[in-house]
């Protein structure tokens, strides 16, 4: 189910909401989109943008970075999801009025405030149900999280209409996308290209690959990214899962939508007209310039990314990707054309290995196997029916439980 993005980019243009946000909350203020978001807050206040105030901050373990993140910047809440770590955020807090809490209760309390604009920056399923509870009571959500919309994409749609808040895309790719595509006129695109770094291992074979270490497999070349993300982009599981993730984004067929490597990452996607035109948009390789961009829409606002030296580009290079070496690329399609639960369990499948692999249970190229291993076991058909929150949830649970006997099985 495509969302109709074309009210998020022309409704309510002359609304307050639409200025700079007032209220803002962060789910994963501590991880590399979370620091990155703080940092353009930071940036815009000291160029006068003083009516940000955040609300709400979430972290998953750092209790103390957290602690720092919400003094700082005079958080009314601020929320650990590891209940193990409450006493020592707590103590980190101690003579503030900084209110503070842990566990799931307290992420979907922090999820209910009253924010205008919320990031949803939690890695993996875990953002699932604190990004719907802000988006069912209306709030703008600036989503980093693509499980949301992978996992549950109707679900996730349904709590946006719902709510009657905005989608904007932070993923630099879909943030590219959705800057240059025409929602008033879609049926003039003939091609979404989604472009891809490559990954630290584009050049390698498949013989190489095997014997890829933890620490090869996160130096991502260009991006600085958390474990997880920087895993997915060197196995292309990361580039699948946003294949997935602009299909429910953009409406265009999904068969109209091409990953093309790009090594420098200097162009984030393009958008092919019918009369040939290739509208792409271009950037430094730096976070902070989605973010900006989901920051003030529809307006923009000023960030300290470094910005395009054109006459230092070399060159631009474009390569085919290559779903033979990398097929996590061919999972994701063929989770996509099935649609229905299989890009959760897709997904779910491979939070698992790669967990697995960060912990040295796993070798590099059984990440995409187990992944794929446990997608078959579904035996998923084709599903055009309603998906249910339980659905998704029963769903991700099962095929969890899947992956991980699997890992057991192969680490034994």
């Amino acid at each position: 189910m495509n969302l109709p993005l074309q009210s998020v980019k022309t409704d309510h243009v002359s609304n307050a909401k639409d200025q700079v946000p007032r209220r803002i909350s962060i789910f994963g203020s501590t991880g590399s989109v979370g620091e990155n978001t703080l940092d353009l807050i930071s940036f815009a206040q000291s160029n006068g943008a003083a009516n940000m105030e955040v609300v709400a901050l979430t972290a998953n373990r750092n209790a103390r970075l957290l602690a720092e993140q919400a003094i700082r910047y005079g958080a009314d809440f601020a929320v650990v999801a590891d209940d193990k770590k409450y006493d020592e955020l707590k103590a980190h807090l101690q003579g503030t009025e900084i209110a503070c809490g842990a566990g799931d209760a307290a992420m979907l309390e922090a999820a209910e405030m009253e924010a205008d604009w919320v990031m949803a920056a939690i890695v993996g399923a875990a953002g699932l149900q604190p990004t719907l509870t802000a988006a069912r009571r209306g709030a703008d959500i600036a989503f980093a999280n693509k499980e949301c919309l992978v996992c549950a994409g109707s679900v996730f749609t349904g709590a946006m209409k719902q709510g009657g808040g905005r989608l904007l895309p932070v993923d630099s790719e879909h943030n590219a996308i959705f800057q240059v595509y025409d929602f008033d006129r879609p049926e003039r695109i003939t091609r979404i290209l989604l472009t891809a770094s490559g990954g630290p291992f584009r050049t390698w074979t498949r013989a190489q690959m095997a014997a890829v270490s933890v620490e090869q497999a996160v130096a991502h070349p260009n991006w600085s990214m958390g474990a997880k993300i920087s895993i997915d982009s060197a196995t292309m599981m990361n580039k699948g899962l946003e294949l997935i993730e602009a299909a429910r984004l953009f409406p265009t067929p999904s068969s109209d939508i091409e990953i093309i490597v790009h090594p420098q990452s200097v162009i984030h996607s393009m958008v092919e007209y019918v009369d040939g035109s290739v509208l792409a948009q271009m950037g430094t390789p730096d976070m902070r310039t989605p973010i900006a961009s989901a920051l003030a829409w529809p307006d923009r606002v000023a960030s300290p990314s470094p910005k395009l030296d054109f006459s230092n580009l070399a060159n631009l290079t474009f390569e085919e990707a290559d779903a033979e070496k990398f097929p996590a690329l061919r999972l994701s399609r063929e989770a996509l054309e099935l649609d229905g639960l299989a890009p959760t369990a897709l997904n779910a499948a491979n939070e698992i290995a790669v967990e697995a692999f960060l912990k040295r249970h796993l070798k590099f190229l059984d990440i995409t196997a187990v992944t794929e291993q446990v997608l078959t076991s579904f035996g998923f058909a084709k599903c055009d029916g309603e998906i249910t929150l339980e659905d998704v949830l029963e769903t991700d649970k099962e095929a969890r439980r899947k992956a991980s006997d699997i890992v057991a099985t192969l680490s034994a």
